[in-house]
């Protein structure tokens, strides 16, 4: 198994709270652990225009089903604080980093 660093990438059609934004980071923060914090990854970026990138750590056994499970952790999270799937698109998801033995 290998831990990747996988970045998606969205936007938030509505904005997104403060409040939102720290109910995310929480629910994601098991997500983002040693690896990434060794890169100097933050969890989630919020840029200006609404546009964000959140870094998940996910095991996996190749880059694909990294990709996938980092995406659906993040539509479930994002659901689960209260922004509809129509409010955040998610963009294709990206390898940042990968640590394997």
């Amino acid at each position: 198994m290998t831990t990747f660093v996988i970045t998606v990438p969205g936007t938030f059609t509505t904005g997104i709270t403060t409040a939102t934004c720290t109910a995310l980071k929480e629910r994601l923060s098991s997500q983002h652990t040693g690896l990434s914090e060794s890169e100097g990854l933050d969890l989630l970026t919020v840029n200006e225009d609404n546009t964000f990138s959140v870094r998940l750590e996910v095991d996996a056994a190749d880059r694909y089903e990294a990709a996938m499970d980092a995406t659906e952790q993040l539509a479930g999270a994002l659901r689960e604080v209260g922004i509809p799937d129509g409010e955040a698109p998610l963009g294709p998801p990206a390898v940042t980093g990968i640590d394997s033995d």
